[in-house]
């Protein structure tokens, strides 16, 4: 159970580093007002990327600091969609 938890851990970081890559590539998109590639960020994170990580973060037990994690990427996204004009599905 051990290697299981260390092979978690290791895709947890990876997923947090590749959605704090997609924002940043999401904030250029929207600097560049290219809207179609800000949306494909957004969904990417929306879709894949945080339910990904939130389904590694409960194989791996919760913790306080992930849940913080989740509630600020989600409340960051939301500040996206926001300013895009995106509606919640």
């Amino acid at each position: 159970m051990a290697k299981r938890s260390v092979r978690l851990e290791k895709g947890i970081e990876s997923i947090k580093e590749e959605i704090k890559s997609h924002f940043d590539k999401l904030d250029k998109e929207i600097k560049d007002e290219d809207e179609i590639m800000a949306r494909y960020h957004i969904k990417e994170i929306d879709k894949s990327l945080i339910d990904a990580l939130e389904y590694k973060i409960n194989l791996l037990g919760k913790n306080k600091e992930d849940e913080k994690l989740i509630i600020e990427f989600r409340r960051k996204l939301k500040d996206y969609k926001d300013k895009l004009g995106i509606e919640e599905e």
